[in-house]
């Protein structure tokens, strides 16, 4: 696959995410009400373990590039973000625990939002996986695999999962689910995220950086394919 320039690098990993992620049967399942209580509650709780391990994501790519201020300062916003913004009200550990007790009143949290509850593979595998590649990535491909590889469509993808969360066949005792997180991650935060990483991304031209930048980001688009592909497999125990 040749690119020439960067627009076709973000065609072509907008093309991978529709294929590996919005038309595969999570989403699309989810987006159209099927899922049962039990489904919603195992989602939740199996996603809290990426949400709350993704600033050690951040932490590892901010490590991975040059020690430049256009390089790190922009990951270093993301990772801001995840802390609220120094208010504690806003720390993104506490807005997913918004939403998990919605979805999953049932299980207990300890006071640093975690539930006790076992965590599956899928997580684990998707976390180790993106913190793995970035320990031994370039500067070019740990800022491709956190700008092409997560910001580019992590809004898209988690308003859709907003989106589908809020169907009435989800309802919990007569109300909607809460989907703060997900609806701020799909308005605020990451189309900046993703602005900042294009930022120091678009700078490189050349044949041979397209396509290591499109590899990069591919390679975590899969993994994270993987998470909800995987998350899902587990969830259809619950029929």
């Amino acid at each position: 696959m040749q690119f020439g320039s960067y627009e076709k690098v973000e065609e072509a990993i907008w093309d991978l995410v529709d294929k590996e992620i919005i038309q595969g049967e999570f989403m699309q399942s989810l987006l159209a009400g099927e899922w049962n209580a039990e489904q919603v509650s195992e989602f939740a709780l199996q996603y809290s373990y990426y949400s709350r391990n993704f600033p050690r994501v951040l932490g590892a790519a901010i490590a991975a590039v040059l020690p430049e201020d256009d390089w790190w300062v922009g990951l270093v916003d993301n990772l801001w973000d995840e802390a609220g913004r120094g208010n504690p009200r806003a720390y993104h550990s506490r807005l997913y625990h918004t939403f998990l007790q919605s979805a999953a009143p049932h299980i207990p949290t300890n006071e640093k939002y975690v539930p006790d509850y076992p965590v599956a593979p899928a997580p684990i595998v998707a976390v180790d996986t993106f913190i793995q590649f970035l320990q031994q990535a370039t500067p070019l491909e740990a800022m491709a695999a956190v700008g092409f590889g997560s910001e580019l469509f992590a809004g898209k993808v988690m308003g859709l999962i907003g989106e589908g969360l809020s169907h009435p066949n989800y309802m919990r005792d007569g109300k909607l689910l809460n989907v703060t997180f997900w609806k701020a991650h799909a308005d605020q935060h990451e189309p900046r995220h993703y602005q900042l990483c294009k930022n120091v991304l678009e700078r490189f031209e050349a044949e041979e950086d397209l396509q290591a930048m499109y590899r990069a980001g591919a390679y975590i688009v899969k993994a994270e394919a993987n998470l909800y592909n995987g998350i899902f497999e587990r969830m259809k125990s619950y029929v």
